[in-house]
């Protein structure tokens, strides 16, 4: 069998965790393979709403094994704080979960690195949800790095202190007082540690090949979205891992031929959390009005989200990096009440018209060029195929297809995952 990627096209924030709750029934593993507790992934349903950071979007559906792949990292006690909050739904998380023995470990010390980091960058802060992410992927690829695994051997303690060592003489260049706060995380930290320790810790690149052969369907689940990838994201405001479907390879162990489809999700419109460039940023009535109907505060932060409408060229651009199949398009509900829609087709860039994502898109050389299409009044909350929507919605819809090239194969219309019109039949 093949593998399936689903993974947020925008600067994340698209709705990835709705839809992959959606599509779970479809499949037999779902497998986070990037990102760590700075991802939030909302799912709504039985009238509760459930916010998930670490632990793979299907995890509510029965009989489905849900994989923390290696390219993920992990902080211990965020993590137990979702198993617990998987208790009163009755979900056996020894059963359904699975965590690849190579992800890494967020440690206390990553969280207070880039606290410390980020308040000495002042104005200059690149908005990091301070969960220690960026501290913990460097210290991978610096080759330091505690994982998964190491928690089963028997020099693990003399591990962590070592890297906690290192960790201290870095903070010693901060005005930063961390050992308070540090003896204050410790503690919950190892108790996180044990309750890991009892899960079912796998070789999960092994157990995928096994999977595979044995012709069982994976649904590869991203985080944060392709505009903060490290290396094709609006760097420097970027996310420390590769958020494209190149991530799925690397954050899973699984070869680029397997891959068959790629879901791409995008809001009707465009959000940003925290710093960094956004050509199409409304700081008007209609900016305020799409962040307010729409609920737009960080699911991870809870910090206000900031909103433009939909970038054509920046959409373009995260389709042909990805690979993109199938687009998703999410919030159309949230677009409701607009007489004209602008849509981004072009930038001005330093003083010549071009269609594509430039190398810079800060806001003193790039500048937005729109189309203007008509809007629609009508609530599409109740909406429950497109036959009934109104013909406005229908045209924006023809229209972003048109111009990106790619089939909308799936509308969402409101936050439950009922709330989700499959536009044509997936052959999964």
């Amino acid at each position: 069998m093949k593998v399936d990627v689903l993974l947020g096209l925008q600067w994340g924030d698209e709705g990835k965790g709705k839809i992959v709750d959606v599509l779970t029934r479809k499949y037999d593993i779902i497998a986070r393979f990037q990102g760590g507790p700075n991802a939030g992934h909302t799912l709504e349903f039985d009238g509760i709403k459930h916010v998930l950071h670490t632990i793979p979007s299907g995890i509510f559906h029965k009989g489905i094994k849900n994989l923390i792949g290696n390219g993920v990292v992990i902080d211990p006690s965020i993590f137990c704080k979702e198993l617990a909050a998987l208790k009163e739904h009755k979900v056996d998380v020894k059963e359904a979960l699975l965590i690849s023995r190579k992800a890494h470990l967020i440690l206390p010390t990553h969280r207070i690195l880039d606290a410390a980091s980020e308040a000495a960058k002042g104005k200059n802060k690149i908005g990091s949800t301070l969960k220690g992410i960026g501290p913990t992927y460097m210290d991978k690829t610096g080759r330091n790095g505690l994982r998964v695994g190491d928690i089963e051997l028997e020099d693990f303690k003399e591990r962590y202190d070592n890297l906690k060592a290192k960790h201290a003489q870095l903070l010693s260049h901060y005005e930063y007082d961390y050992e308070t706060q540090l003896a204050e995380l410790e503690p919950a930290w190892f108790e996180a540690i044990d309750q890991i320790r009892s899960l079912t810790l796998i070789d999960s690149e092994h157990y995928l090949h096994t999977a595979l052969a044995e012709g069982k369907k994976v649904l590869a689940e991203g985080a944060q979205g392709s505009l903060l990838d490290i290396d094709f994201g609006s760097y420097p405001f970027v996310t420390s891992s590769t958020t494209t479907c190149a991530g799925s390879c690397t954050g899973l162990g699984i070869a680029p031929n397997r891959i068959e489809r790629v879901f791409g999700i995008f809001k009707a419109y465009c959000t940003r959390v925290g710093s960094g460039p956004f050509p199409t940023e409304l700081f008007n009535d209609d900016g305020k009005y799409l962040q307010e109907k729409g609920h737009e505060f960080g699911a991870t932060t809870g910090r206000p989200r900031r909103c433009g409408w939909l970038d054509i060229p920046a959409l373009k651009y995260a389709v042909a990096i990805n690979g993109v199949t199938n687009l998703i398009m999410m919030k159309a509900d949230v677009m409701s009440g607009f007489d004209t829609i602008k849509v981004c087709t072009k930038y001005r860039y330093k003083g010549a018209e071009i269609e594509h994502l430039p190398y810079s898109i800060d806001e003193s050389l790039i500048e937005p060029v729109y189309e203007e299409i008509p809007g629609w009044k009508e609530d599409l909350t109740g909406l429950d195929n497109l036959e009934d929507a109104p013909k406005a919605l229908k045209d924006y819809l023809n229209y972003v297809e048109q111009k990106i090239g790619v089939p909308i194969s799936i509308l969402s219309v409101g936050p439950n995952r009922t709330q989700t019109i499959e536009l044509e039949k997936l052959p999964l």
